[in-house]
Order: C-alpha cells, then structure tokens, then sequence
C-alpha cells in the first residue's frame, strides 16, 4: 500500500516513481493546468470543447475555453482528451467488495488489510468517492484522509443495524433463544453490524454510529439475499422503531437510509419518516408516485441473471430470493424513470474480487435505460445530491461531481469520448489516463 501525504511534494514524486511514471507528471507542489480537453462538467449533455481548466491546491479555480495560463506548478496537454468528474458510487461495501468469500468470517487484522487493498484499486478504477453502506470502516476512512494510505472519500454509515431476524441477523437458528442481555456476536463487536430490538435498542445502534463518525445511518428494512432467515417479501423494523431512528439522524443534521426491495418495506420505512432507499428493484407504481411525492431517493444497482450475478448454489434459499429480486429489476429502472425520482448508482458487490474490478463495467450496464451521458451524470453529480443529504455530518463539505469552479479536483482524464462510447470506463486500466483526487494525481499515463 503506497503511503503519501497528499499535499507533499516528496510523497507525489514517490508515486510517480512507484508507478514508473514521468516525475513532473505527479508535481503537485503548484497549479496544475490542463489544456486542450472537452469537458464533461457532470450536469449537462454537451461537452465544453477545447477547454481549459485550473486546479488549484484541492479546487478547481477555472474552466475556460479561453487561453489561461498559471505561474509555476504543472501544465498537462489533454491532447483533445474528455475531463470529467471521478465517479461515484452510491452503494460501496469497502470490507467486503475486494475478498473472495464471506467477510463476516474474516478477524479485524485480515478484514482492514484486504480493505486498504481494495480501497487503493477502488481509486484507481477512477472511483473517487464511495458511500459506504455498511461496517467498521471509520479507521481506514481515517488513514486514507489524513494521507497514509490511498483511497476515496469515504461516506461511511457504519455498523448496519437490524432486527433479530432481519438482513444484517446471520445467527443460525440453534443460536436462539437468547437472554434480552445476550453476548453480542463477533460480527456486532468489530461494529460490522447491530442487532437491535425495540426503540430503546436503536436510539442506542444509531447513536453509536454517530458517535465513531457516521456520515447517515443504514436500517436493514426489507429482507435479503444473503441473510439466512428472512424471506424477500417481509417488512422489517415496525414504523415506531424506524422513527426513532431517524429522529436520532435528524438531531444530528443527518439521514436515514433503508435496505428494502418491495413496495411494502418501502411504504413502511417512509411512514415512520425515511426519505433513501436503497435497491428498491420490486417497488410498484404506487410505491412510487409515493417517493416521488415524499422527495424519497432510491440508490439502485443493475442486477440481472448474467456474468455478474451472485453464485449461489441452485435451488438454495438465497438463490430463490435473487431470482425473485431480479424479476423486477427492469421495471423498477422503468418506475424511477417515468416519476423522475433522485436516483443514484451503487453496485453493492461483496464477496468477489472479480466483480470488483468490474465496477465500471456494471455502471455502463445502465444504457440500457439511460444515455451515456445520464448514466455519466448519475454516477457523478446525481450521485452526489444523494451524498449532500448528510448536511452538516457531511466529511467533504463542498462541491462535488462536478467540473466548475469552487467544486474539488476529483478528475479523470478519458481517452477518448464517454458520451460516444460508454464502455470506456469499463476498462479503466486502458482508458482512464489520468485520476485525481483532491487535486492529487495518483495515475498519470500521457507519455
């Protein structure tokens, strides 16, 4: 793991050299300019052509498509190159996306390290923010901030908090019955999740959370896949419990978000005041024209039976529940569409090094209900509306997803067209040039 500090001179040099890259690519020790680039501001269908744009220490200080010019630091020739904001992506496992297997199983020491790992190639695949949707990740959101190691910007929602028997509850059924003062399982210790019953039980998960530093709070509302116990039609946590907690989030400046798949966990989540949702693949028409009228976002992945859906054994429990997921996939891309609904983009891998890489690739998926430049901009300026609702628990408070001045220097630097052919971020490898984060660049390939 390469080890810089972002506003260092030394540290930039060192991944340059690290990389095998030019050194005066990585100067950030002044401005950076970049010239003759089309840029994709993050908002808007048409390219600003024959651009250039300023970066300024972290910021982005101007885009003109007049002739600028900067005293001292670095100029880079895009070469007629796209510059477009880094990508987000609204529904990111950190300790679990980058490990072959269940993570649930892995120690403290093994479960950072593969997520330092992954959160370095996270970056590299040009994702410069992730919203974290679940576990301990406060310390290597930490050391990734203050420069020690490389990664995103992370917005973290800490432990995931659920119900007994809910979709964070992977007891087995012998573990149960417990005593109201049982032992928290291994899983709940290392603050990967919490299994709270009751309003008194929540107000104190959620607190929790927002005391290590939790950015927004993430119930487990509907069932899942993945968890042993819960069928996939089930509303989980009562509208008094779900209140509470988002009364808690409020006090705080912030949110609550829900796991739920079915228009009924939805409806349930929003009566006791949710207004996120995440997945949502078998809401109905009415659920939604209620999102719509409540301003309730939805961050949806595109799950399909194809080379990336999860492998489960056939016939197994888990495995009727996916198929069954999957089956309203297209129409809930079709309902967020026709209500025009917040909609952002996660990809909620776990437990697949494989998938991982494959983050762009399953962004890309989504032409097949938008243009590539709206899946570009959900993926980036759309994505971050959703970011903004933590208010003041917001870790980067600013501007983001966006190229225009005053917005941070979270760039990519694009061989080619996007918005001509989407599949480029697929292969990030390839055709991503350049990535900055925060006016740092970590890759640099322009001969």
């Amino acid at each position: 793991m390469r080890k810089l500090n972002p506003r260092n001179l030394t540290a930039a040099l060192a991944v340059a050299v690290s990389f095998g890259l030019p050194a005066a690519a990585q100067d950030a020790s002044g401005p950076i300019l970049f010239t003759n680039v089309n840029v994709f501001d993050g908002v808007n269908e048409a390219l600003i052509e024959n651009a250039n744009v300023v970066v300024t220490d972290n910021l982005i200080t101007a885009v003109s498509t007049e002739p600028l010019a900067i005293a001292g630091g670095t100029v880079i020739d895009g070469g007629g190159r796209t510059l477009m904001p880094g990508l987000i992506d609204c529904h990111w496992h950190s300790m679990a996306a980058n490990f072959n297997g269940n993570a649930f199983a892995l120690g403290e020491g093994k479960l950072n390290l593969v997520a330092a790992d992954g959160a370095e190639k996270t970056l590299m695949r040009g994702f410069t923010t992730i919203r974290d949707m679940g576990g301990n990740v406060f310390d290597l959101k930490s050391v990734i901030d203050e420069g020690m190691y490389v990664g995103p910007r992370m917005y973290a929602a800490g432990s995931m908090i659920s119900q007994t028997s809910g979709h964070a509850d992977f007891r087995q059924t012998i573990d149960i019955p417990q005593s109201y003062s049982r032992d928290l399982t291994p899983q709940e210790r290392m603050g990967s999740v919490a299994i709270a019953d009751g309003k008194a039980q929540v107000l104190q998960r959620v607190r929790e959370n927002l005391m290590r530093g939790a950015a927004f709070i993430k119930l487990m509302g509907g069932g899942g896949v993945a968890s042993p116990s819960d069928p996939l039609d089930v509303s989980q946590y009562t509208v008094e419990e779900i209140a509470a907690a988002v009364e808690v989030a409020q006090n705080w400046g912030t949110y609550v978000t829900v796991h739920s798949y079915t228009g009924k966990a939805i409806q349930n989540a929003i009566r006791g005041g949710v207004r996120n949702v995440e997945h949502g693949q078998m809401i109905d028409e009415e659920t939604a024209k209620l999102m719509k009228e409540t301003d309730t976002s939805v961050c949806m992945q595109p799950f399909y039976n194809d080379e990336d859906a999860i492998p489960l054994e056939p016939g197994s429990f888990a495995a009727q529940k996916y198929q069954l997921l999957i089956s309203g996939t297209d129409t809930a891309f079709a309902l967020a569409k026709k209500y025009d609904l917040l909609f952002g983009f996660g990809t909620d891998t776990q437990g697949s090094q494989a998938l991982a890489a494959r983050q762009g690739a399953q962004l890309a998926k989504l032409t097949r209900y938008f243009e590539p430049w709206e899946v570009l901009k959900i993926a980036t300026s759309q994505n971050y509306e959703i970011l903004k609702r933590s208010g003041p628990r917001d870790p980067y408070p600013g501007d983001n997803g966006v190229v225009r001045e005053g917005a941070y220097a979270d760039l990519l630097l694009v061989d080619g067209n996007p918005l001509e052919n989407i599949d480029l971020i697929a292969d990030p490898d390839k055709n991503f040039v350049i990535i900055m984060k925060d006016g740092v660049i970590y890759k640099n390939t322009i001969e």
